[in-house]
C-alpha cells in the first residue's frame, strides 16, 4: 500500500499528525502536512486509514496495490 498527499489541498488542521504520527508531521512555516513513510508497514495502516477519514480536506489517498 501507498500514502499519497495532495500538499496543495492541505488546510494544515494537523488531524492527520495526531491519526499517524508516524507517517505524517507537519512543516513548521505553514502547518501544511509532510508525508514521512509512502510505504508504511501493516502495523501503521489502520493509522492511516484513521489519517484519510479524518482529513478535512480530503488531502490523503490510501492507494491499494
Amino acid at each position: 500500500m501507498r500514502v499519497e498527499l495532495d500538499v496543495p489541498k492541505c488546510v494544515a488542521s494537523g488531524q492527520c499528525v495526531m491519526a499517524a504520527p508516524d507517517v505524517f508531521d507537519q512543516r513548521d512555516d505553514d502547518g501544511v502536512a509532510i508525508l514521512l513513510e509512502e510505504r508504511p508497514g501493516a502495523e501503521l495502516l489502520d493509522d492511516v486509514r484513521e489519517a484519510v477519514a479524518v482529513c478535512p480536506a480530503a488531502a490523503i489517498r490510501l492507494v491499494e496495490r
